[in-house]
């Protein structure tokens, strides 16, 4: 039997069943010197991919963002094997992206004392230099389930068979490189000579793995640090580890026991983030006798408006009367919004602002004076300068304001810096699919988003998944930049959450159909997905923040 293999050029090529895509590609002549991965009829898969349907191929070109994710969690693969290999007796942990870089840590029995850790990572980075010299083939194979779980367990990953809990199928897909087996979780390159740029840093109780940034093609950029984001990621890695929940498995085991367990666990992960709120309070009020303004900023779906309100009932607690002010209210309107490079609307800009009225308005406020806020109307895209909310400070208000450009000083270039207060929020996720395979932070708010979109917007999770890129490119360009400079940073992600979002998100992902370019990252989300053991939403408190996206607050919005 053969099918029929179709290229966007207009080529095809016809094949036995059952050819891996690599020689298809070679029989139509297509270099593959640079492509991390393919398309098959929108589905992301490697180059050794048997081909068993009619299909349109297009090629991941490495150095593209979708080539740039496989690459590093091929880097990510190539550190594993060069750990089993050299440094068979140490058990090391993903952690945390920090900046263009992977944080890792050893488990506490195989630390390496800290004068010898430089050596280490030398022989560490020389075996994955050997092995990208080697240029050995990484190909995606199938497992018998007995035959996984048999192997998991005597290569001493612990955390990737539990996650063999949750799963049933019959067939389990693996990655092989030479003598090295790992769970298959997305497309790797075909083979290690492709990981070719990369270093390894010693950094705090660990090291650093850099890779390049996304846009800077196979080049290395000095590593920035973020003390604020790492303090924050740690504090939870802390947390995680005196719970026992340090992976999904470790999750998985609380939710198949009695569900006193689970909904314990839930009310504690609620507790601690409702700590940590409680904690930030207490620096605002420790500055009470200048600060003025609070300066909310985090990507999408970080859950900033619901840390907003808890953030007040925190304030309150402490005798501050906390007064919010939106800055959508500050859009200027259509008739004056820049355009962007592509002739587009920028509505995300800083110049789609009035930053001069808004000044003016908050310098009236700290004057003592009262003050109409405006209030702008999406609807007609015109700002009604003439509100109806009047407010005057007292001497134990501070003025709340959310919004995408809250760190950024030129939003308030007016405004004495000793009258602010910037508060950083995004959903840090530290839970770990396994010991070498992280859930990246974008990935825990796009779930998030696509259920928040579809509860509350209507929007179908193909929408959503279309304008994920535009919304990560801002956050890239108006928010990250600006982190660093936070007052402090609060993490909204709850361990628990993506085990209730899969009971939300899962229908939506399946409604994806095949013949629309968003299928690969709706399959890959799926798969993902699959790894959790879902917790009843019934489960999620009233005034989580997780409820700010699948709904019934007792927030009002």
């Amino acid at each position: 039997m053969s099918i029929r293999i179709s290229f966007l050029d207009g080529r095809t090529v016809e094949c036995p069943f059952g050819t891996c895509a690599e020689m298809v590609l070679e029989q139509a002549g297509i270099d593959t010197l640079d492509t991390a991965a393919l398309k098959v009829n929108n589905a992301l898969l490697p180059l050794s991919a048997r081909l068993e349907v009619n299909a349109t191929l297009t090629l991941v070109a490495l150095d593209s963002p979708e080539g740039m994710t496989v690459f590093r969690r091929s880097l990510a693969f190539l550190l594993a094997v060069a750990v089993r290999r050299s440094f068979p007796q140490l058990r090391l942990y993903i952690g945390h992206s920090l900046g263009n870089s992977y944080y890792y840590t050893f488990a506490e029995s195989t630390t390496p004392p800290k004068e010898e850790l430089s050596a280490l990572l030398t022989q560490l980075k020389a075996k994955m230099q050997a092995l990208v010299k080697a240029d050995i083939p990484i190909r995606r194979s199938l497992l018998s389930y007995s035959e996984a779980l048999l192997l998991f367990e005597q290569n001493r990953q612990i955390d990737t068979k539990l996650l063999f809990d949750e799963r049933s199928e019959s067939t389990v897909p693996v990655n092989i490189c030479d003598d090295f087996v790992d769970l298959y979780v997305e497309p790797l390159v075909p083979k290690t000579g492709m990981i070719r740029t990369f270093d390894l840093m010693p950094y705090r109780h660990g090291f650093l793995l850099l890779f390049p940034g996304l846009g800077r093609g196979m080049s290395l950029d000095p590593f920035e640090d973020l003390p604020v984001i790492f303090s924050v990621y740690n504090e939870y890695k802390k947390w995680g580890q005196l719970m026992g929940v340090q992976a999904v498995g470790h999750l998985n085991r609380l939710v198949s026991q009695h569900r006193k367990v689970i909904k314990e666990y839930i009310g504690l992960s609620e507790a601690f983030q409702d700590k940590k709120l409680s904690e930030i309070a207490d620096q605002i009020y420790a500055k009470k006798d200048r600060l003025k303004i609070v300066l909310i900023a985090g990507p999408s779906s970080s859950g900033k408006t619901t840390t907003s309100k808890k953030l007040s009932i925190a304030l309150k607690v402490l005798g501050i009367q906390p007064v919010s002010i939106s800055l959508d209210d500050y859009y200027r309107g259509a008739d004056h919004v820049p355009y962007d490079e592509n002739g587009e609307p920028d509505l995300e800009c800083l110049e789609a602002l009035d930053v001069p009225y808004l000044n003016e308005q908050l310098l009236a406020l700290f004057r003592g004076e009262e003050v109409t806020l405006p209030d702008f109307d999406f609807k007609s895209s015109k700002r009604r300068e003439t509100g109806k909310k009047k407010i005057r400070l007292s001497e134990r208000t501070v003025l709340i304001l959310e919004g995408i450009h809250g760190l950024n000083d030129a939003l308030t270039p007016e405004i004495d810096p000793a009258f602010k207060f910037k508060l950083y929020i995004s959903a840090l996720t530290q839970l770990n699919l396994d010991d070498h395979n992280r859930i990246p932070t974008s990935d825990n708010r796009l779930l998030r988003r696509i259920v928040r979109d579809y509860q509350f917007r209507g929007n179908s999770a193909a929408a959503t998944i279309k304008m994920w890129p535009s919304v990560r490119r801002g956050e890239q360009k108006h928010i990250f930049p600006f982190q660093n400079g936070a007052d402090a940073a609060f993490n909204s992600a709850l361990t628990y959450e993506l085990a209730v979002l899969k009971f939300y998100a899962e229908p939506l992902l399946h409604s994806v159909k095949p013949n629309v370019p968003e299928y690969a990252e709706a399959v890959r989300l799926l798969s993902f997905l699959e790894n959790f053991a879902p917790i009843p939403p019934q489960y999620v408190p009233g005034q989580s923040i997780l409820r700010e996206f699948i709904g019934e607050s007792e927030f009002k919005y």
